[in-house]
């Protein structure tokens, strides 16, 4: 078990990865608490509830559900959950724990952020992708129509609990989906983390906790490191959405039906891969071998029949764009990244439809 400190400058807050992470609530003070609340999903919570619970030290906390899928990330749900916070008597001393994977984190998140100006909460991560990336860096956020994420606030939570034991239970292609981030992190944090990954990726299995417990951490504490030093974006923590510019628009031009997050930022790396190559930013070798990696996490859905002006089009109106120019995260080799702005649009589109034409031969 590992401890990884966040230097948010609202206060610095914990995270906790590894075997043993949810004991660590008991450490916690419940104590200043009026009342204490699980947004959870109902599933999630009848196969791990009890052992939370047990871990932890709660003593009957209160549970407010939420539907399973991206579609819980929206303000409508933001409503109903307030709703109920307000109607199970939760004041501005409650305290939230988000449990479960990036949707009930995000949601939660960005909950505890508006009710009565702001509560506490705690994130308790239950999926690859929310314990190195989602729930870390405070982060939260709601979609609009087909915009992913497009309403949220940067709101730290005051602890971290990431217990890979939880992952036993995922079914394989969502722990896959978690090992993309992971990938991206490798990239960005360079090649003791990416040579560690080519050698043990083929190995990683949800019900290992002990072989997943090391690698986790690692890749959460490249997240930690980052929002350490940019916690609102500014400028350093941009390299976090590698892959992420085109991931988000897959998954809008497929009304977040076909892919996995974590599987749409595999795709949107292999089109930073291909955008970076034909920017002469990066070799045709390295290239390669990030893109071996990103394939050998596992079979992605096909994108081969998606129209390229649609994906190009949902580019245009990515968030993070700044007066219009998007900010792309291009990898220059395992370790270093490039963020590049004002790319001409027919390279984008070339780069895309490069990683198409390899998905329709494959």
């Amino acid at each position: 078990m590992q401890r990884l400190r966040v230097a948010s400058k609202n206060f610095p807050y914990d995270v906790i990865v590894g075997r043993g992470a949810w004991r660590v609530l008991r450490e916690f003070p419940q104590d200043g608490y009026t009342s204490t609340f699980i947004l959870t999903e109902r599933g999630l919570w009848r196969r791990w509830g009890k052992a939370f619970c047990r871990a932890s030290g709660l003593r009957n906390p209160k549970a407010v559900w939420v539907p399973e899928g991206e579609t819980s990330k929206s303000l409508r749900m933001v409503e109903r959950v307030a709703s109920q916070l307000l109607a199970e008597g939760a004041d501005r001393r409650a305290l939230l724990i988000a449990f479960g994977g990036g949707v009930v984190g995000d949601l939660g998140g960005f909950v505890a952020s508006t009710y009565m100006r702001g509560i506490d909460y705690v994130q308790v991560p239950t999926t690859v992708v929310a314990q190195v990336d989602s729930a870390l860096g405070g982060k939260t956020a709601v979609n609009v129509g087909a915009m992913k994420n497009l309403i949220g606030t940067f709101y730290p939570p005051r602890l971290v609990l990431a217990e890979p034991l939880v992952l036993s239970t995922l079914d394989p292609r969502a722990f896959r989906s978690g090992l993309y981030e992971v990938v991206k992190h490798a990239i960005l944090a360079g090649p003791s983390l990416f040579n560690q990954l080519e050698r043990c990726l083929d190995s990683f299995r949800p019900a290992d906790a002990g072989t997943l417990g090391p690698i986790l951490a690692r890749a959460a504490k490249v997240k930690v490191e980052v929002v350490g030093r940019d916690e609102r974006e500014a400028g350093r923590r941009r390299v976090l959405n590698l892959g992420h510019t085109f991931g988000h628009a897959l998954e809008e031009a497929t009304h977040y039906r076909r892919f996995l997050h974590g599987e749409a930022v595999g795709w949107g790396m292999l089109a930073a891969l291909q955008l970076s190559q034909r920017l002469g930013l990066l070799g045709a070798a390295e290239g390669e071998r990030i893109a071996r990696l990103i394939c050998r996490v596992g079979p992605l859905r096909p994108i081969c029949d998606l129209m390229p002006t649609r994906v190009l089009n949902l580019l245009r109106r990515d968030k993070k764009a700044v007066g219009g120019r998007i900010h792309w995260v291009l990898p220059e080799r395992i370790g270093k990244v490039r963020i590049v702005a004002d790319v001409p649009p027919r390279v984008v589109a070339a780069a895309f439809c490069d990683v198409q034409r390899a998905d329709g031969h494959e």
